[in-house]
């Protein structure tokens, strides 16, 4: 399965009335912390990879579809994240699983040699629409940013879609940032 994901820097007040006049379902939001790790053999920058530990804390409730809990409590993740594998698109493979312990998988990570690079802190608020999450980011140290992604095995017609919403909502397409947050809030240094 492919995370394709199309992403611009936007003003939220002008998304959210167009969301509205759409008529696309709020899902909820979250305040999302993620710390990203070196591996000891390989330099994950220059492979495209990544790997991150996710604690995500639903800011208020939620649907079932956004996986995320609607009783407040954190949620912790690690995920892998493929290298890009298409020029037009922010699609790559992902690979993402629940843990119970995040001070566990930290001290399992570091056993293995991996070292946390960044932390990246994102607010989040999640709408579903035409069968695409758009999702309005404010990122710490970055500004606000539109997502608009799907899970597909057909990377191109999923990303035909995306390119569609994102011109519904009034974004260009051809504004896209294909760099991760990581790798502006790095490059911002």
């Amino acid at each position: 399965m492919y995370e394709v994901e199309l992403k611009v820097r936007a003003d939220h007040d002008r998304v959210r009335e167009r969301l509205a006049e759409v008529e696309a379902t709020d899902a909820g939001g979250v305040t999302q912390v993620d710390t990203y790790y070196d591996a000891p053999h390989r330099d994950f920058a220059s492979t495209d990879e990544a790997l991150r530990l996710r604690r995500e804390t639903p800011t208020d409730t939620v649907d079932e579809d956004t996986d995320t809990r609607a009783d407040g409590a954190t949620v912790t993740k690690l995920t892998y994240k493929g290298p890009l594998v298409e020029a037009e698109s922010k699609t790559r493979r992902e690979h993402e699983t629940e843990v119970l312990d995040d001070d566990e998988a930290m001290a399992i990570l570091s056993g293995l040699g991996f070292e946390p690079a960044a932390t990246v802190e994102k607010h989040r608020r999640f709408f579903r629409y035409e069968g695409y999450t758009v999702t309005l980011d404010r990122v710490d140290g970055l500004g606000e940013f539109v997502e608009v992604e799907t899970e597909a095995e057909a990377v191109e017609a999923a990303r035909e879609g995306a390119i569609a919403v994102m011109a519904e909502l009034g974004l260009d397409p051809d504004e896209q940032i294909r760099t991760s947050y990581l790798g502006l809030l790095l490059a911002d240094g």
